[in-house]
């Protein structure tokens, strides 16, 4: 067996510790949710090394107990991710939704792995391994296959000197901002292991938003899966990881404020500025060329009533500053970063409810291959 491979140990399904009534309901989708049934799952992971001079023989047999406990214990607050999707077709009159069905699923899956690989082995290498793509359960999956797919996956890899958690979770289910609640409630509870009387810091509010007259079904104007769905195939593409130093960083900040003789750009801004002209130049474009920098965007804190922060689900938008190649190589960081800004504070209520009634009188599903344009980049914060 190539040692570079990932052995899979063993697999099971979590389930929440106890079923709340709420979760005995059906759990209904939002547009911001809907749209997103052909998008791949969120996947991220946590890279740990071993405690050097541990001499507990049963460390990761331990740790796997616990964190399937912790994991029972957060599914009762983030109940929804032990559920599956469920889809509801009537012909008079003609209907189609898409939920999460609560009650009818095996649970989230909990897989523990192993592969004779060492954390210098997954961080030294100038491109993302390969095998790294192995060390999650849903690898290209896109998020309508939760009908059948766990929404959630939590797969433990044994390194020979680490270990590596890879967590997948269903897009259509959460944004960014909802997996890393997830995460970190996850990791709250492991770290209090044996605490009966923990109330976690954060609990999640799982109320979903709709418009006014509007939810919490909604009807969509496709009969089957083939018009609802698309797989998108990418080639073979290399990974690289830059590592920005808060000093970098501040600089870039800085810069841009100063050649824009303004205060109001942050820091992610002038970033994402700073990425979107290298990445241009090095593409080496005409100067004609159409080129676009897109921006996530939490929509939260937009909404006028701003939703809270612990809201549970999709409240993502992209916003985009566009320009030509010439352009923006032309002038300096501070332009480029002005624009994103300008990107940024213009997306208001209005722009947020824009799309959520335009998407109401005309629903519609996001096509990766119809989403993102070759000559632009896109970019969003990683907590």
């Amino acid at each position: 067996m190539d040692p570079s491979s990932v052995r899979i140990i063993s697999e099971c399904y979590v389930t929440p510790q106890h079923a709340s009534d709420r979760s005995k309901q059906p759990y209904y989708l939002t547009t911001w949710d809907i749209v997103m049934l052909s998008v791949q799952y969120i996947q991220k992971g946590l890279l740990y090394a071993k405690p050097e001079g541990n001499c507990e023989e049963n460390l990761i047999s331990n740790v796997l107990d616990r964190l399937k406990q912790s994991l029972s214990i957060a599914l009762v607050h983030f109940y929804p991710l032990a559920g599956r999707l469920a889809t509801k077709i009537e012909e008079n009159p003609k209907s189609h939704f898409v939920f999460v069905d609560c009650n009818n699923s095996p649970g989230a899956k909990f897989i523990h792995a192993a592969v004779d690989l060492s954390v210098s082995d997954i961080v030294s290498p100038t491109y993302v391994p390969l095998v790294v793509q192995s060390f999650f359960d849903h690898d290209r999956a896109i998020n309508y296959d939760g009908h059948t797919r766990p929404l959630l996956s939590i797969q433990v890899n044994e390194l020979v000197d680490g270990v590596f958690i890879g967590c997948s979770m269903n897009h259509a289910i959460g944004d960014g901002t909802s997996f890393w609640h997830f995460f970190k409630t996850l990791s709250e509870i492991f770290q209090a292991q044996g605490d009966t009387n923990l109330k976690i810091s954060r609990p999640p509010v799982l109320e979903k938003w709709f418009p006014e007259g509007h939810g919490p079904l909604l009807n969509l104007p496709f009969t089957n899966q083939d018009e609802l769905i698309s797989r998108f195939e990418a080639p073979e593409l290399l990974e690289r990881i830059f590592h920005f130093s808060a000093k970098s960083i501040a600089k870039l900040k800085e810069r841009a404020n100063t050649e824009s003789n303004t205060t109001k750009i942050s820091s992610f801004q002038s970033l994402s500025a700073f990425v979107w002209r290298s990445i241009t130049k090095a593409r080496r474009f005409p100067n004609e060329t159409v080129t676009g920098c897109r921006l996530a965007i939490n929509n939260r804190s937009r909404l006028e009533p701003a939703l809270s922060p612990d809201y549970f689900g999709n409240s993502i938008q992209t916003v985009r500053a566009v320009t030509t190649a010439g352009e923006l190589l032309n002038h300096g960081l501070g332009w480029a970063a002005w624009k994103l800004h300008q990107a940024v504070v213009n997306h208001t209520d209005k722009q947020v409810r824009g799309f959520v009634n335009g998407w109401l009188d005309s629903p519609f599903i996001y096509q990766i291959a119809q989403l993102f344009d070759p000559q632009s980049v896109v970019q969003q914060v990683r907590k």
